[in-house]
């Protein structure tokens, strides 16, 4: 895209304008910039909340899918859908969630249509914010141990991608949502379209199985 040939000129009261109008735009909430951009078709509050969520959202689906070209199909078709459904988003309703919710499906259609039909790589570990400060075991009901920490470290990434691959995809949808995209219960129960407790008890399977296969692991490369 070619720059323009000249930049736009504006009078001191069009420039305070314009900085007021951005202003604005970023103290109103994603529901009332979804509600605005659907009532007046103006591009800015459409740009805002892409702003907001293109790197968190190009993230995760890069995270689900595994490939860069496949993930970036579902990015692009993921706001073209908010753009598309914007008048059947239900303003009582957060926006997150429903974001997430049309993301994931159009990574499960990108899988479909390249005939892949698993979640493939986790291609690095959790930094300390995406761990958001939360263990595992804040996160679930009951004292369960924290595989997860102690297996995101660098040295232990390759154990940690390949044990999460081997999860059925359910539990791997709430690891990655729960876990990786900081959503809450009921954010991802809401994604997913199953009741909250059947989010909790698929983080709680997963954990205890990554737990069991830790131990395992690790026991055996000690008497090793």
């Amino acid at each position: 895209m070619s720059a323009p040939s000249a930049l736009p000129h504006y009078s001191v009261s069009n420039a305070d304008q314009a900085a007021s109008a951005a202003a604005d735009q970023n103290e109103l909430t994603d529901e009332a910039l979804l509600a605005a951009y659907r009532e007046t078709g103006n591009r800015g509050f459409f740009n805002q909340l892409m702003q907001r969520y293109q790197r968190e959202i190009y993230s995760y689906l890069r995270r689900y899918i595994g490939s860069v070209e496949m993930a970036e199909d579902a990015f692009q078709g993921t706001f073209l859908q908010v753009h598309l459904k914007s008048h059947q988003f239900d303003s009582s309703r957060r926006f997150r969630p429903w974001l997430y919710a049309i993301a994931t499906n159009q990574a499960i259609d990108v899988q479909r249509r390249n005939k892949r039909h698993r979640m493939v790589s986790l291609d690095r570990t959790p930094n300390d914010n995406e761990q958001r400060n939360a263990s595992w075991a804040e996160k679930l009901v009951g004292a369960t141990p924290d595989p997860l920490a102690a297996a995101a470290t660098q040295e232990n990434g390759n154990w940690m991608k390949d044990s999460i691959q081997t999860l059925g995809e359910p539990m791997q949808q709430v690891i990655q949502l729960v876990y990786y995209q900081g959503l809450k219960y009921r954010e991802a129960a809401d994604v997913l379209g199953i009741p909250v407790g059947t989010v909790k008890s698929r983080l709680h399977a997963a954990v205890q199985r990554l737990g069991v296969m830790w131990e395992d692991s690790h026991e055996a490369a000690a008497d090793a």
